[in-house]
């Protein structure tokens, strides 16, 4: 029988990512998708204030939903078109393993507790049922969804490294698993692991933008 390979992922951090950067949404899409996120980010900043580790337990959950719905459903498109994907479907399944690799280490660092254990049962509970039926009649707007989420995911991972920075966050060193899937130092701590997912969902903001550019040129051609 053979076995499978349980060797740990591996990525590099991307030290050229650009952080600042915003798609000022245009069309009646743009807009409903941005309003959604904005509402997501009330909840999480009323929620968490400023428990940056905990937050990042519980939005990375979600942030690994939509990679692997998406992926799924390109999957599917390709088979019935009996045609190549363009790529798509290994984009997005390495974006949500991406993502769940981020969970991993947060889990790490933050220790959840029960109640936070069950509120991510729930959330991506209702979450995932929500992008499933949003990515099947609106792809485009799914895909928007997530850039801005992307967008607020890199405001809250800036100011989380200003308050390690700042000293009111302890900068503790960076779990084992961290260490191994970014390649990052033997001494690296919080402030490390934080720069290299911060960098991760600057990628994700800019292909799930990229996705909504390639869907509305194949509209107009």
């Amino acid at each position: 029988m053979q076995k499978l390979d349980t060797r740990p992922l591996v990525r590099q951090v991307n030290h050229d990512a650009v952080i600042d950067s915003h798609v000022a949404p245009s069309s009646v899409s743009d807009k409903v998708a941005f309003a959604f996120v904005k509402m997501l980010r009330f909840f999480a900043d009323t929620f968490f204030a400023h428990r940056y580790g905990h937050r990042a337990v519980v939005l990375e959950t979600v942030a690994a939903v939509p990679g692997m719905v998406g992926g799924l459903w390109q999957h599917l498109r390709a088979l019935r078109m009996m045609r190549d994907d363009g790529g798509w479907i290994r984009t997005l399944l390495d974006e949500a393993e991406n993502e769940r690799m981020h969970l991993m280490t947060f889990v790490e660092i933050a220790q959840p507790n029960w109640f936070e254990r069950a509120l991510i049962v729930a959330v991506q509970m209702i979450f995932y049922n929500f992008y499933f039926f949003l990515y099947l009649f609106a792809p485009r707007t799914a895909h928007r969804v997530v850039g801005y989420f992307e967008e607020e995911a890199v405001i809250s991972y800036t100011a989380y490294l200003a308050e390690v920075d700042s000293g009111r966050h302890a900068n503790i060193p960076a779990p084992q698993i961290a260490v191994d899937y970014w390649q990052l130092p033997a001494d690296a701590h919080l402030r490390d692991v934080i720069i290299a997912v911060r960098a991760d969902e600057a990628e994700h903001r800019d292909v799930n933008h990229a996705f909504v550019d390639i869907i509305d040129e194949r509209r107009m051609s």
